[in-house]
């Protein structure tokens, strides 16, 4: 698993194609303002059991550490493909995404997702901080 986090003034997408078949169609571009970005990039590995586990843990305690930084309570998240060369299974890499999003919305925080298995035009405005732009292996 890796990830690429960033603490957003804001952060909007706009859906510009597909790049998955056999996802629903977008709609509307999204945005959110005052919150974590977590770009994710799911490899291959990552779907063995232990490492699936080891993952999900990793990932919410950073995502956390990093919105405890600017008291943030919302977090967008974004499948993306470009961070390695081994991308995990499409319908492992999304069940992923929406059990990061259930977890982090019992905590107590509003999560979007940019939408799965497409590209997206964004407008990224980052702090300037060290931590406002985080790479993290798992």
């Amino acid at each position: 698993m890796k990830l690429l986090t960033f603490l957003a003034r804001h952060f909007k997408w706009e859906p510009y194609s597909k790049t998955l078949e056999d996802v629903p169609d977008a709609g509307a571009g999204d945005g959110v303002a005052d919150a974590v970005v977590v770009f994710v990039h799911a490899e291959a590995r990552d779907q063995e059991e232990e490492q699936h586990k080891r993952c999900k843990r990793h990932v919410l305690k950073h995502v956390k550490w990093l919105a405890g930084k600017r008291d943030m309570k919302t977090v967008a998240l974004h499948s993306f493909t470009h961070l390695g060369a081994e991308n995990a299974d499409p319908d492992f890499a999304k069940a992923f995404l929406d059990e990061i999003d259930e977890r982090l919305t019992a905590g107590g925080y509003l999560v979007k997702q940019t939408p799965f298995g497409h590209f997206c035009s964004w407008d990224l405005s980052v702090h300037g901080e060290s931590l406002a732009k985080v790479w993290k292996e798992v």
